[in-house]
């Protein structure tokens, strides 16, 4: 999805055996979730770490969504005539019958393995990757009903999740749009009023969605998340993001998160490159840069793996090295050489993948592992996909940098 593909001109004689294995990575995470998860009227909602799928599973609408939004991405950049279009097809469906409240607006949150629904609940996190993911297919179909469907998601989110006293988005509400209590998205999260990664994955679907629909009232809304999310997220003393806020935007955080960190570095400057808002561009690019900076410094390991998190109470970073922030880690760094012409920042690229390949991927029973196997302690079952684990991070990751690095 990313026009800023070629930023700063700079040109990559030596990168095309490495742009190839991207590319292979991309089209053997197409084959896996195809052959593994995706059936021909929906989805599995979890596959063991060995491969076995768990045909009982709850199905959530994280996994449904990000399985529509990479195959429509997959299709757009592959070949629209190709199986992963009609992956995308399969997902659509199932997401319009099942997930989309046609009654009160939103998405719901988890059905049973027959598709009944469990919980309504409406997390703007949710709504804002169905947002992303709708916009996706949008733009591989070009159907004006999905646009309108979009534009559904975009009006729920700015109608409910929209803070019109202090700014910024809330966390959650039930089924029918009223408060809830505990707003949090998963257990290990805080129970504050306002979270960098629902801002962050507001900014992401409203960047795809200002690509299908051009309205000022969808730029408009781009905008002040921008900036919320720069002057109250951001640290400028640290260089890092805050995680956790109250209503009032009061500082709720335990530690500071490389992953996410990396992440919004390059998807904000795909935001900011798709409001095409040059001065407000120029104005943060210097914290974009400032992210990748306090990440390939802090974040990066010795071994070529990205960390986790660095946690405030003990003074000490998180030791297991996750799949999803070895992705991410790969396009900020990838995009901040774009931006600045530091080498630094691609040799970085190179020594996460060669971590990936070493540590990540399952070369047993395909997919990426969910920790890196020299942190996998005996018993391990992280799941190989479910309710959090999808192609979102890697596949984006492998179409992302192929498209950068001029393959295909």
């Amino acid at each position: 999805m990313s026009s800023v593909a070629h930023a700063g001109g700079v040109s990559l004689g030596d990168a095309k055996p490495l742009a190839q294995a991207f590319h292979n990575e991309l089209l053997a995470t197409c084959r896996w979730w195809q052959k593994h998860v995706i059936e021909d009227q929906g989805f599995v909602g979890e596959i063991s770490c060995d491969g076995l799928a768990k045909p009982e599973a709850n199905k959530g609408v994280i996994l449904c969504a990000r399985l529509l939004w990479f195959y429509s991405e997959a299709a757009l950049y592959l070949d629209r005539d190709s199986d992963a279009t009609r992956a995308a097809s399969t997902m659509y469906s199932y997401l319009t019958r099942h997930f989309l409240d046609h009654d009160k607006g939103g998405a719901f949150w988890e059905l049973s393995a027959n598709g009944s629904l469990l919980n309504g609940r409406k997390q703007i996190y949710a709504q804002a990757f169905v947002l992303y993911a709708l916009s996706a297919y949008a733009r591989l179909t070009g159907d004006q009903a999905v646009v309108n469907e979009a534009r559904s998601l975009f009006l729920c989110i700015e109608r409910y999740g929209r803070d019109r006293e202090y700014g910024g988005y809330f966390e959650a509400f039930d089924q029918h749009w009223q408060e809830l209590d505990d707003v949090r998205l998963s257990d290990k999260d805080l129970n504050s009023a306002k979270t960098m990664n629902t801002h962050l994955h507001v900014i992401e679907a409203y960047s795809a969605f200002l690509l299908v629909e051009r309205e000022a009232s969808v730029e408009s809304a781009l905008r002040d998340l921008l900036e919320v999310y720069m002057q109250r997220f951001f640290d400028e003393r640290s260089k890092h993001l805050h995680m956790f806020l109250s209503r009032d935007w009061l500082n709720e955080s335990e530690a500071y998160s490389y992953g996410h960190d990396i992440e919004s570095s390059w998807l904000l400057a795909e935001a900011f490159d798709i409001l095409g808002d040059e001065a407000l561009s120029s104005q943060y690019k210097p914290h974009i840069l400032a992210l990748a900076e306090s990440s390939l410094t802090e974040g990066l390991m010795p071994d070529g793996s990205m960390g986790d998190e660095f946690h405030f109470s003990s003074g000490e970073k998180g030791d297991e090295r996750i799949w999803w922030v070895q992705a991410e880690a790969m396009v900020g760094f990838y995009n901040a050489f774009q931006m600045s012409g530091d080498t630094r920042y691609l040799e970085a690229v190179k020594r996460v993948w060669a971590f990936i390949q070493r540590e990540m991927i399952d070369t047993e029973h395909g997919e990426w592992h969910w920790l890196a196997k020299s942190d996998q302690k005996p018993g391990y079952s992280e799941y190989k996909a479910g309710f959090w684990k999808c192609p979102y991070h890697n596949g984006r990751a492998m179409i992302e940098l192929c498209r950068r690095m001029g393959q295909g």
